[in-house]
């Protein structure tokens, strides 16, 4: 190779080097949001599976809650209406308010925690909505959940003052006296309630699903690099000056 070929070529290794680099992290992070669409997509059916099947009764032992989530159950039991904790900062379309959980009491005289649905502001007493404190046995029909684990940025409930950010089952438990609790929460189904409160349906189904737009972005991000990378070595090596890339005199 003539000497003037090779000085040429020597600018362009580590031209190379650093775009071969770029163009593998981008097309890992392409395929990374693939991957994730296809579990978010597996997850969001397994969600609709459970939804679209007949209730079961809520079972006595649950050695696997997580297999339990989003599984339609149904349970009967008597309401500890003095125990009502209030999940803030819930919001029904565009109205703030609350999403009143209530221990309910089966007869072996263990509990589970149903999330019985959203009040507005002005609902938060239970004063305000003596129609839906239910007395003696109900039947309660809903979707089971395993409470998620608060982020980061969620401040710590306050069970002294009764404000809860997210549900949290020991802590509910304590607070309630309770010794013998489900691990799941029952979230109530869209049955109204005598006067209207709460509003039962709540559960959340849609997961955002994104992905594919963000693997579209990092592999046209990947394209680009090496288009760009193409032309500062075809300038490079027909002899133009570019400012990316100086060349030798």
């Amino acid at each position: 190779m003539a000497p003037i070929a090779r000085s040429r070529l020597r600018p362009l290794l580590g031209l190379t080097l650093a775009a071969l680099l770029g163009v593998l992290v981008l097309l890992g992070l392409g395929t990374w949001q693939l991957e994730r669409r296809a579990w978010k997509l597996d997850l969001i059916a397994a969600r609709a599976a459970g939804l679209a099947a007949p209730p079961i009764e809520l079972p006595d032992r649950i050695p696997d809650p997580a297999a339990l989530d989003y599984r339609r159950v149904w349970v009967e039991g008597r309401f500890r209406n003095d125990r009502e904790f209030d999940l803030i900062g819930r919001f029904y379309g565009d109205q703030p308010g609350y999403q009143i959980v209530t221990p309910l009491i089966l007869a072996d005289g263990s509990a589970v925690l149903v999330n019985r649905g959203f009040v507005p502001l002005a609902a938060k007493a239970p004063a305000s909505r003596p129609a839906g404190e239910l007395d003696g046995t109900v039947h309660v029909e809903g979707v089971a959940r395993t409470p998620a684990a608060p982020g980061w940025l969620t401040p710590a409930n306050q069970p002294a003052g009764n404000v809860w950010f997210y549900p949290d089952l020991t802590q509910m438990a304590a607070a309630a006296g309770l010794s013998r609790v489900s691990p799941v929460v029952i979230e109530a189904g869209p049955a109204p309630n005598p006067g209207g409160l709460p509003i039962g349906g709540q559960t959340q189904i849609d997961l955002p699903n994104d992905h594919l737009q963000y693997a579209i972005t990092w592999y046209s991000l990947a394209v680009a690099l090496a288009v760009i990378y193409g032309i500062l070595c075809h300038r490079h090596l027909s002899g133009d000056r570019s400012p990316w890339m100086p060349t030798k005199s």
